[in-house]
């Protein structure tokens, strides 16, 4: 069970969120642009950090424990090849992107394309990545959210969704306050917490009785899990059923993504805000 110091680093934390927010509210209502581009002012590592700390949410740690646990440390290559289209992006539309001056990710189809066509699409886009594809990410995230709650407060599902629900509406209010530079800010901080947490938890969790050091791990994991700790996948043309342990893909499958990655995509730079912290870059 948490204890009270516990309890005052949490509140600790919300509070200091709420500071961060605050600081960054003036910028943020001087007009759109520095409301959600930050002021096109952001600084590259900043920038960087936010986008992946987007990606590190609640259900990260529960997903990333599962992929390893079923397919070993190359079934991270599920989500580490996400690496490469970000780097592409950033290094060769990020300066295209600020010149054009566009605000979101999708204002950049109509000047792609041109008349109605473009405008439709635009529309189809809007309200299909920010309606459904965002309700379904909020979704998993809040699910994996009340999984957490449930498990290290010793609450009821009820309960944990009502926290949950809670937490929402903290985050709706400090981003509604400070814009996109004070959420990208707030993201850097949190991430440099959950990456020092992680850090720590993963020494304490191998050096602990149980597990007996970095030697007995690997020791254990090769006698009963041959290959778990491969770094890269096995890459074959047979169907296999543990898709992060071997790379196969059928022909039709192959141009069936390729095909529809053109307008469907909604990952840019392996990150759904990366589309406005590029501008920034």
């Amino acid at each position: 069970m948490l204890q009270t110091i516990d309890y005052v680093i949490i509140v600790a934390y919300f509070l200091l969120t709420i500071v961060i927010g605050l600081s960054y509210s003036k910028q943020a209502g001087k007009d759109l642009s520095g409301f959600f581009l930050g002021g096109r002012g952001l600084s590259w590592f900043i920038a960087g950090i936010s986008m992946v700390a987007t990606t590190f949410a609640a259900d990260t740690p529960l997903a990333v424990n599962e992929l390893v646990v079923k397919n070993g440390i190359s079934g991270n290559w599920l989500w580490w090849n996400f690496l490469a289209g970000g780097m592409l992006t950033t290094f060769f539309f990020a300066n295209l992107w600020r010149r054009s001056g566009v605000m979101t990710e999708v204002e950049l189809i109509e000047l792609r394309y041109s008349g109605q066509p473009a405008a439709i699409l635009r529309g189809f886009k809007a309200v299909y990545l920010g309606l459904f594809i965002n309700a379904m990410i909020l979704g998993w995230v809040n699910v994996a959210m009340i999984s957490i709650l449930k498990e290290f407060f010793d609450l009821t599902y009820q309960t944990a969704l009502l926290y949950t629900a809670a937490a929402m509406v903290f985050v709706a209010i400090y981003s509604s306050i400070s814009g996109l530079l004070g959420v990208a800010i707030t993201d850097a901080v949190q991430f440099v917490i959950a990456m020092t947490g992680c850090i720590i938890l993963a020494y304490i969790v191998v050096n602990s009785p149980e597990i007996g050091g970095i030697d007995q791990l690997k020791a254990t994991l090769n006698a009963t899990h041959p290959g778990a700790l491969s770094f890269f996948p096995n890459i074959s043309n047979s169907s296999a059923t543990d898709i992060g342990s071997t790379l196969a893909i059928s022909v039709s499958t192959f141009f069936a993504y390729l095909g529809i990655q053109w307008w469907a995509s909604w990952y840019p730079g392996s990150n759904p805000a990366a589309g406005a912290i590029l501008h920034n870059a």
